[in-house]
């Protein structure tokens, strides 16, 4: 009799731990599979007080996902989820966020990513400064505490890697002692399908330590360079990659989750970025694997029978976290200043493309 009353509680907590993962993917999709947030970053200091640091756009005051822009008298409205204004907290931002991170702990496959040009907050949105973190760090908290809940009935592995992919090639192992190996992206021996890194350097984090120190090796391994722009204008794309492996005590039950947190380089026009010689071909490689992240939106819109994911290293990477079920999330950084406006609309016409997507089996 206890060995059928212990069957019928594992039974029904089977059940609940079903139900709430479908009603947590179903509040998710509600949402949309692919969702673009939009942050307006302040006007700094050094821009001044003069003309061109007036602000061009602004959040519609009765509704939070219109941005208006308003330019040499002529009016637009960008449609997004959710725009956040200049004086929006990081924790803010990371509250509309959250929802996905969770999703990994259920076995889902999730994209983040910040786009927009050179100094319009991409790396203070993803990274932060150390007393005001941005999405990564808050991601892993978010994760690490969603684990400790968890205990006894789930056991849970978190692994981090972080990789550069610099002129079309993934140029660094962030987190690896020899930082110039090569590096090759790889279908799985195990006939998943899944694509893999050989050689790519994996921790496995156990606390909030061990985030910290992982993080701050991983960026001060990034390149930068100055140029015009921006004199800690970042020429790379870097990839924080977490895998989240779970085990449920009681059911065998197994869930395996990935989160890649994507802070782009920056998007600029070659004539206006005053890039030469080497930095002219970090500048065209940079746009060419955007160009190619925005036909990849594009297919999965129409659905043709090809992708083009492998035209580009970032998206041959990021392919698994962009179709099917994945979960995808676009924060698209916009200058408020006059004298990038014609930047400003290129990003916000991406967004709207990335918005039209529904992502599907």
């Amino acid at each position: 009799e206890v060995t059928n009353m212990n069957r019928d509680l594992l039974r029904k907590y089977k059940e609940e731990m079903h139900l709430r993962k479908k009603l947590h993917n179903e509040l998710v999709e509600l949402k949309g599979n692919i969702r673009v947030l939009c942050c307006i970053c302040p006007i700094k200091l050094e821009d001044g007080d003069g003309p061109d640091a007036c602000s061009v756009v602004s959040v519609d005051p009765q509704d939070d996902s219109i941005l208006h822009m308003s330019y040499q008298g002529k009016a637009t409205m960008f449609k997004m989820d959710k725009v956040f204004p200049p004086q929006a907290s990081q924790e803010e931002v990371f509250q509309e966020v959250q929802p996905l991170v969770t999703s990994c702990i259920d076995g889902f496959n999730v994209c983040i990513f910040a786009y927009g040009q050179t100094s319009s907050g991409k790396t203070y949105t993803m990274q932060g400064p150390p007393e005001n973190p941005g999405i990564n760090q808050r991601a892993l908290h978010l994760l690490f505490s969603e684990v400790v809940r968890k205990v006894p009935d789930w056991d849970y592995i978190i692994k981090v890697s972080m990789v550069e992919i610099y002129n079309e090639a993934l140029r660094r192992d962030l987190l690896g002692k020899d930082l110039h190996k090569k590096l090759e992206i790889k279908l799985s021996p195990d006939r998943s399908g899944r694509l893999y890194v050989p050689g790519l350097t994996e921790f496995t984090v156990t606390n909030v330590m061990d985030i910290n120190r992982v993080l701050h090796f991983g960026h001060t391994n990034r390149t930068t360079e100055c140029t015009n722009l921006s004199e800690h204008s970042a020429r790379s794309h870097a990839l924080l990659i977490i895998s989240i492996h779970g085990v449920n005590s009681s059911t065998g039950i197994e869930t395996c989750g990935k989160l890649n947190l994507v802070d782009l380089a920056g998007s600029e026009h070659v004539g206006r970025s005053g890039a030469e010689g080497s930095s002219l071909q970090e500048t065209q490689c940079i746009n060419k694997s955007l160009s190619v992240l925005g036909d990849v939106i594009y297919a999965l819109r129409y659905k043709p029978g090809h992708i083009p994911f492998r035209n580009s290293k970032l998206t041959y990477l990021l392919q698994d976290s962009l179709k099917g079920d994945s979960k995808t999330l676009m924060m698209v950084q916009a200058s408020p200043m006059e004298k990038d406006v014609n930047e400003t609309v290129c990003s916000l016409t991406f967004a709207q493309r990335v918005r039209s997507v529904e992502l599907g089996p």
